[in-house]
């Protein structure tokens, strides 16, 4: 059963993703539309990291994550070399953790 569910959720991908290479030509946006379509997945991608960073099921995740995942973002936006990034964030994180921060 879960070799079959895997496959649907495969065929699905697929065809969803080949839909919009075969429909591009079809299908006729207004300017305005096609201008707001890469904010609008900058913005999805925004709210899934921020959703990411603050919670934790559905409760808030507490201190430590956010802090880590802001070092992290600092870092970034420094431009710093992506391990640094990453492991700055996590020592961060497990830092506050060891110290008692939730």
């Amino acid at each position: 059963m879960l070799i079959a569910v895997i496959v649907a959720l495969a065929v699905g991908t697929y065809a969803f993703r080949v839909s919009g290479v075969l429909l591009r030509d079809r299908l006729d946006l207004p300017t305005w539309a096609r201008q707001l379509l890469p904010v609008a997945a900058a913005a999805l991608l925004a709210a899934l990291a921020a959703t990411a960073a603050l919670t934790e099921g559905a409760a808030f995740a507490g201190w430590a994550r956010p802090t880590g995942v802001l070092v992290g973002v600092v870092l970034a936006w420094r431009r710093a070399p992506f391990v640094l990034v990453v492991v700055a964030a996590a020592g961060t994180t497990a830092l506050l953790r060891l110290l008692g921060v939730p």
